[in-house]
């Protein structure tokens, strides 16, 4: 007999309250259920069960081993799915709520062939800068930038939000490149009107907010983008929005030798999720999907 098979045995009796109908549920004699609950309590060198005739409780060791053989068995059934899992066909509806500038920039070009790959997944995708309640929107996985608050949540790192102030080469032609932060005051500034990013600091041994006096206020990373891309000053963005212009030349690294962000301290991209005993093989393939191909797509691009 398994000690495993004991641990089962003993957490039946306990929650049940009797051998006998632990017998039953596992269809042995109660005999053999008390053999096996008295091999135990050898084993351990101390008494775990209190019989009576009427009933069976725990002496105060019984509690304490109660609560580990409750855990031990659930990771043990746990195990026991996440293999039985590889070999599931993931299927089912997948809710997923991202920020609309990461979404449109890098997960949305990757659905199409996390769809070829996963056919009977049925994915529903939502676009928004609100902060969603996964667990009264059902939401599998919410993708966000900044810091994990609620500790019912898991994360995943996606991506650095390594911001960089650029411009086009046209409008620096025209206003001239600022050499310092300070000469910011006197350029056209595009910020993005989400409150969390509509400030910028230079991020130093002491960090600083700047002055910016002429601005554009735009609510979205892709109006922030068609703006600087067409002459409309300069902006601080995320570096995986703008990887590709700064590479073709269509926007320029404006002092690259500082650093620049629109938060009080530097910050990433996460996708979120509930701290689940379980996580369902649909999120699993889809997370695990989302960090193979970002990364990928980041090297790539590099």
């Amino acid at each position: 007999m398994s000690s495993l098979n004991r641990l089962l045995y003993f957490n039946c009796v306990v929650e049940t309250g009797s051998i006998s109908e632990a017998s039953r549920i596992f269809d042995v004699q109660p005999s053999s259920i008390s053999r096996q609950l008295a091999v135990l309590e050898q084993e351990l060198g101390v008494r775990l069960l209190n019989k009576t005739t009427r009933n069976t409780g725990l002496t105060e060791a019984g509690q304490k081993y109660y609560e580990y053989s409750q855990r031990i068995v659930s990771e043990f059934d746990e195990a026991k799915k996440a293999v039985n899992d590889l070999h599931e066909k993931p299927k089912g509806k997948l809710k997923i709520s991202m920020t609309v500038g990461f979404g449109e920039s890098i997960v949305l070009p990757l659905m199409p062939k996390f769809m070829l790959l996963y056919p009977d997944i049925d994915i529903k995708l939502e676009l928004t800068e609100r902060v969603v309640d996964l667990v009264e929107e059902n939401i599998d996985v919410a993708i966000r930038s900044g810091r994990l608050v609620d500790s019912t949540m898991i994360a995943k790192h996606l991506s650095l939000n390594n911001f960089f102030l650029c411009a086009s080469p046209q409008y620096l032609a025209n206003k001239g490149t600022p050499q310092s932060p300070e000469e910011l005051i006197d350029h056209q500034c595009i910020r993005y009107s989400y409150s969390r990013w509509q400030d910028w600091y230079l991020m130093a041994k002491q960090r600083t907010k700047l002055a910016i006096k002429n601005t554009i206020s735009v609510n979205s990373v892709n109006g922030q983008k068609q703006l600087v891309l067409n002459g409309g000053g300069l902006t601080l963005m995320p570096l995986w929005a703008v990887r590709k212009e700064l590479k073709d030349g269509s926007l320029v690294h404006v002092m690259p030798k500082y650093t620049f962000s629109p938060y009080e301290e530097l910050s990433s991209t996460y996708a979120i999720y509930l701290k689940r005993e379980m996580v369902s093989v649909k999120t699993r393939v889809f997370l695990d999907f989302l960090l193979e191909n970002i990364v990928e797509t980041e090297l790539k691009q590099s």
